[in-house]
């Protein structure tokens, strides 16, 4: 089997990404018609209610981090997993009807998609750390690609078929798709076999919230990580508002162009994960170097004159990152002790995700009142800034030397230093 698909040859992962990838293109189909249904049935193109329903989406996500990230590390991960996906299902459902049912109003968007939240901060670090238990170490960055290329492979598919329906049918099919794929992860989840699970020791008594954050709270080489993909998921990752924004009020287009969009966007994205899947190891020049590209064509997208170069450039600004959200993922999971992985990919997804709830409705402002063009901008000079201060970090703290070779995107880093240790040599470069 190709290294590119490894993983696929343990039974259960591949059972798991079977029902994931139906699962993944409902998500996406049910973000599109959400967006869509509250920018254009709901509201008059208000990009701060648009911001409100994705910060509510992953506040609780913040909020709830600790103690998430503790059950995932003390109870059955398959259980729990069964428990989220149940009620993302309900609260999909739920939203179906009252579009079919035309009783659907801005606050009733407002409370599901904090219900949604609550379910997700559970299904998030679960799922995460549940990789783990189903391949072997020496696997699991080839899993951490596969499963981003799961997700952006749906992001090919949902975004396109989303558009095309609800010029067709309208909002409520689509998201009566989007909660009958969440059956496809619960049939998964019950066709494993237990008995192939890797399950480490699981963590017991009071306090597993404060060894967490402890924990974390002495490694620099995951503190870092951390700082990137806040940047990254606060500033630069809020596409499901800009897109819609430049495709509505900058170049005028509808549904179907705009769900186009999605999956051009997602054809980059697709790209870096099957090349991540591919590497070994994740390594600090890889990341240093996506963070640079992100930086440079999220710029060009907002700047871009037309519809068209819009979405050209939304290829590479995907491709960039995808490829920094991967290489955090599998550093932080490969330099975590099995026990402690549950807890501090919960705190990783609550800084990624969870600065959404920041991000979301400052950029949703930042369009009404600067323009649409602005709340990429802002993104671009954000992870530029971040990109700057991490390699300036690395360098000063653990005294490396960064050097910038003529081939493209290829960032050498030669370490002295020790703090970096924590994520070993071999895992890194």
């Amino acid at each position: 089997m190709s290294p590119t698909f490894a993983s696929l040859s343990i039974y259960n992962y591949r059972v798991y990404a079977a029902g994931a990838i139906v699962s993944n293109i409902g998500t996406w189909m049910g973000r599109v018609a959400q967006d869509w249904l509250v920018l254009t049935e709901l509201t008059n193109h208000d990009s701060t209610a648009l911001g409100i329903v994705t910060g509510l989406q992953f506040a609780p996500v913040v909020l709830l981090a600790p103690l998430a990230g503790t059950f995932a590390d003390r109870f059955d991960k398959r259980k729990l997993l069964a428990i989220s996906q149940s009620a993302l299902a309900l609260t999909a459902a739920v939203l179906a009807v009252l579009v079919l049912t035309d009783t659907a109003q801005l606050w009733h968007v407002y409370v599901l998609a904090l219900l949604q939240g609550v379910a997700t901060a559970l299904d998030n670090p679960t799922r995460q750390a549940f990789v783990s238990e189903m391949v072997p170490p020496d696997k699991l960055t080839n899993a951490v690609g596969l499963n981003s290329a799961s997700f952006n492979g749906a992001r090919l598919i949902g975004p396109a078929v989303a558009g095309l329906l609800i010029a067709s049918v309208g909002t409520g099919p689509t998201l009566v798709i989007n909660a009958f794929s969440f059956v496809a992860v619960l049939f998964a989840l019950s066709a494993m076999h237990g008995s192939e699970l890797s399950r480490p020791p699981r963590g017991k008594g009071r306090g597993g919230v404060r060894e967490g954050l402890a924990y974390v709270r002495g490694r620099s080489d995951i503190k870092l990580l951390l700082f990137v993909v806040f940047m990254l998921g606060t500033f630069g990752m809020n596409f499901q508002i800009t897109i819609a924004l430049m495709s509505t009020t900058v170049f005028h287009r509808g549904a179907s162009e705009y769900g186009l969009l999605g999956s051009v966007m997602a054809i980059g994205s697709l790209s870096a994960a099957l090349l991540s899947a591919r590497r070994a190891r994740p390594r600090l020049r890889v990341l240093f170097g996506a963070l640079i590209g992100f930086t440079i064509f999220s710029a060009a997208a907002a700047l871009a004159p037309t519809f068209w170069f819009f979405g050209l450039m939304l290829i590479p600004t995907g491709l960039f990152a995808l490829t920094v959200m991967t290489t955090a993922n599998s550093a932080v999971q490969l330099s975590v002790s099995p026990q402690m992985r549950g807890r501090v990919m919960a705190l990783y997804m609550a800084i990624f995700m969870g600065g959404t709830p920041l991000g979301a409705p400052m950029i949703g402002w930042i369009g009404d009142v600067f323009g649409a063009r602005w709340t990429i901008l802002v993104g671009s000079l954000a992870v530029g800034f971040a990109a700057a201060a991490a390699i300036l970090y690395v360098m000063r703290t653990d005294r490396l030397t960064v050097t910038l070779e003529r081939h493209p995107w290829h960032l050498e880093v030669v370490s002295a230093g020790q703090a970096a240790q924590a994520i070993t040599p071999e895992q890194v470069r």
